[in-house]
């Protein structure tokens, strides 16, 4: 069994009640979330494709049309994804349809070739579910007589798919990554989200330790994260931003006698490494210090105002905690109850160190 052969519904219902807005059409770099999943299934050679909302508006209508979706709306309007499921279920032809909600901006539609083998090895199965530390109904493969399943179970009242999964054959399929499965259902999440996404595109993944004050515990914060990160087997470069300049060399040194001559800029390479200083008419940019940094996985940008999103800010009690747009995530000495973004514990490097590595595009976060 192959992508061609089930049908692929996208939930959309668009209630987005933990957001406060309609999450379906956040965007970043301007594309929307429910748009996002639009591109990366319209890669693949779905027998049918269906888009399974709430209610119908211009905006929704526009995407259906530009990726060939067929529109199914709901009949039982706030009762969940369940409804959405069943709706399109009930409309499909094929024997088996992913269900995929849109809010899954990391969601790997190769890895979800196990679900389909699955269901090929076991035709007597009704659904095939992947799973982290939980079922992840909401990323699974439902055969198509789920729908009359579904259909009693929502008038009777009763809206938890798990339930009704629980009653008929069903199998799941272990996945170790839980973050394949993130999901945005709050801002705070959303936060995090654009973080991972903003390095996406970059051949070296970047992270910035930020702080609003001097002496907040960046360098000691970073300090503490790398033996994390390589014992994961990364190799970390770390560019840091000094506002007050910098001497790397001893007196008498070779490089210090190239310097008092007058030369502009100084390169020691030794069979340990090599160090460069370059004079500058002007601060230069950290993100392009960063891309000069050879044979590493991610690069930690240590600075106040001079990273690059995403940004990791500390907080020590020290002027006010420094949240800006790039903002993924805050550590904080003790609770700030910030809307809008994750909050850890300053010395939580465990924690640190897998949302660097999620920040990164790499392993995950339970």
């Amino acid at each position: 069994m192959d992508f061609s052969d089930v049908a692929l519904l996208i939930i959309a219902g668009g209630r987005s009640s933990r957001m406060g807005v309609d999450k379906r059409f956040l965007t970043f770099q301007g594309i929307g979330l429910l748009e996002r999943l639009c591109l990366k299934t319209a890669k693949l050679p779905f027998a049918e494709r269906f888009l399974c909302v709430e209610q119908v508006s211009p905006e929704l209508q526009e995407l259906a049309d530009r990726f060939g979706l067929t529109l199914v709306t709901d009949v039982l309007l706030e009762r969940g994804p369940m409804e959405g499921i069943q709706r399109g279920l009930s409309s499909m032809k094929s024997s088996y349809a992913l269900a995929l909600s849109c809010d899954m901006p990391f969601l790997s539609l190769a890895k979800l070739r196990f679900l389909l083998a699955a269901a090929h090895k076991q035709p007597n199965l009704r659904a095939v579910l992947p799973r982290t530390e939980r079922w992840q109904p909401l990323a699974s493969l439902y055969h198509r007589d789920m729908a009359g399943h579904f259909a009693a179970a929502l008038a009777r009242g009763d809206g938890k798919l798990g339930i009704i999964i629980d009653e008929v054959p069903h199998a799941c399929v272990d996945f170790p990554d839980s973050w394949d499965f993130f999901n945005v259902n709050t801002m705070a999440d959303w936060q995090l989200a654009c973080g991972r996404m903003a390095n996406e595109e970059r051949i070296v993944p970047l992270v910035t330790i930020s702080a609003p004050a001097s002496n907040t515990g960046k360098t000691t914060f970073i300090e503490k994260l790398l033996p994390k990160l390589t014992e994961q087997g990364l190799r970390v470069g770390v560019v840091k931003g000094d506002c007050h300049g910098y001497d790397v060399d001893e007196e008498g040194k070779d490089s210090w006698r190239f310097k008092k001559a007058g030369a502009s800029g100084v390169a020691v390479v030794s069979p340990r490494g090599y160090f460069i200083e370059q004079k500058t008419q002007q601060r230069e940019n950290l993100v392009e210090i960063a891309k000069r940094l050879h044979d590493v996985d991610l690069v930690l940008i240590e600075s106040r105002r001079h990273g690059t999103a995403p940004v990791i800010s500390l907080y020590r009690g020290k002027g006010e905690a420094e949240l800006t747009e790039d903002t993924a995530v805050l550590f904080s000495k003790t609770p700030q109850g910030i809307e809008g973004v994750r909050e850890y514990l300053l010395d939580d490097i465990d924690a640190a160190a897998r949302l660097v590595m999620f920040l990164m595009g790499s392993a995950g976060l339970n």
